[in-house]
């Protein structure tokens, strides 16, 4: 056992077996008897995979503290909801024995309390991963980025019509969200891991985006609530089903945002304008998306490559940021350069 000030010294997977206790102490609320309880993830959220004594198995997923309040993780639920309703296969959310959707709990290891929910299990695979890049496969990239278009589409489709009856409390990745004086995920131009001229960079980026989207359009056809973490990894697939995942990163934005989510980490690689011929095809045959819209697609490109040098400043103590942190600044300011030469 640890003493809770001790936690952000371990590892991801020593943190993943402290957690556990919570995992443990959370089930008590939906009146479920695990006899296992695996580790799936620990990055953003921690997320167990559950079964129960009859079998029956269950996603628990323990919220990074302080990053929702439970009226956004409530939003984002509604949401998810919204959704289904509209017929895009999305996680169903078990109510706990008293018709709650989360749950908070504390115990003396952990730091901090945490919110936690419980999703029924998906038996599916994803379709890829950012991390292993593209591929050859010529036709499976086509099927892959032509089913992220189609259900990206379908989804920027219902938020587009959405008149949601319940108040919408979420973060938003608009201009302020983005390059504001306090960005959503962090002052991205403070980034320790920057030189002074990659800083300098940065900043003209920032300073470039911000002028741009200040002005840029907030109607239904531009502006809704999305995804923003539509990658290959969110999308799971088993005998046709085609499921999204993880809302966490949910809130309002600009659906190009969306679409510079599914291509930015793939900008450098050989198969990125089979993945972006594929995507925009499956899009266009859901939803318009004219080629004046699409010219602005590199301000989004932009805009989501500082969002990630803010990810990997704001989370500096996970393992996950240390080992992305220089990657994360390559790709960033070469992005910038291309940026910045095409204006």
């Amino acid at each position: 056992m640890i003493l809770a000030d001790k936690f952000y010294t371990l590892t991801p997977a020593a943190q993943g077996a402290e957690l556990k206790t919570m995992a443990v102490a959370a089930l008590k609320s939906w009146g479920i008897t695990a006899k296992g309880i695996d580790l799936i993830k620990i990055r953003e959220n921690a997320v167990y995979k559950i079964t129960t004594t009859d079998g029956t198995r269950y996603a628990l997923r323990i919220h990074r503290p302080g990053y929702h309040t439970d009226a956004e993780i409530q939003t984002e639920n509604y949401w998810m909801q919204a959704l289904a309703d509209y017929g895009i296969e999305v996680p169903t959310l078990v109510p706990t024995t008293d018709n709650r959707y989360i749950t908070t709990i504390t115990v003396h290891n952990i730091p901090e309390a945490r919110q936690v929910d419980l999703l029924e299990w998906i038996d599916a695979q994803p379709l890829g991963n950012f991390e292993e890049g593209l591929g050859s496969d010529t036709d499976g990239i086509r099927h892959s980025f032509r089913v992220i278009g189609t259900i990206m589409a379908r989804m920027h489709n219902q938020s587009s019509a959405w008149s949601p009856r319940e108040t919408l409390v979420r973060h938003a990745w608009d201009c302020d969200g983005l390059v504001g004086e306090q960005p959503f995920w962090g002052k991205f131009w403070e980034l320790e891991a920057l030189s002074g001229d990659q800083r300098k960079l940065i900043r003209s980026m920032r300073n470039r985006i911000r002028d741009q989207l200040s002005q840029y359009d907030k109607g239904p056809e531009h502006y809704g609530f999305i995804h923003a973490d539509l990658v290959v990894e969110n999308i799971l697939v088993s005998n046709g089903q085609v499921r999204v995942i993880d809302f966490d990163d949910a809130g309002f934005g600009w659906y190009l945002f969306d679409i510079a989510t599914v291509l930015y980490f793939f900008l450098d690689d050989p198969g990125y304008q089979l993945a972006y011929d594929a995507l925009l095809s499956g899009y266009r045959a859901e939803r318009e998306l004219t080629d004046e819209t699409l010219a602005d697609l590199p301000l989004f490109l932009a805009a989501r490559a500082t969002t990630y040098l803010g990810w990997v400043h704001t989370r500096a103590e996970t393992e996950t940021a240390q080992e992305l942190t220089r990657m994360i600044v390559e790709q960033a300011c070469n992005y910038a350069r291309t940026y910045l030469g095409n204006l």
